[in-house]
């Protein structure tokens, strides 16, 4: 059984509404995904999209990886 995530890999908490820059989840919600009913899980997914409308994103970092691949470009 497959278990429905939001989680795009970029775990980083908004200080401001205390909600994952990436998925939108709060921790207690991270941390209590996989014991949450489906039900639960499907109340909590349909909540993100307007979650996420209400951050201020934060510019993504450049990783070791786009750089790399960004200076073999200009060479």
């Amino acid at each position: 059984m497959t278990i429905q995530s939001p989680c795009i890999l970029v775990c980083s908490i908004d200080e401001t509404t205390g909600y994952c820059f990436g998925c939108g989840r709060s921790r207690d919600e991270i941390g209590s995904w996989m014991v949450f009913s489906d039900e639960i899980r499907s109340r909590v997914m349909a909540e993100l999209p307007a979650r996420l409308e209400t951050m201020e994103r934060k510019p993504r970092r450049e990783t070791r990886r786009q750089r790399l691949a960004r200076e073999r470009q200009v060479d």
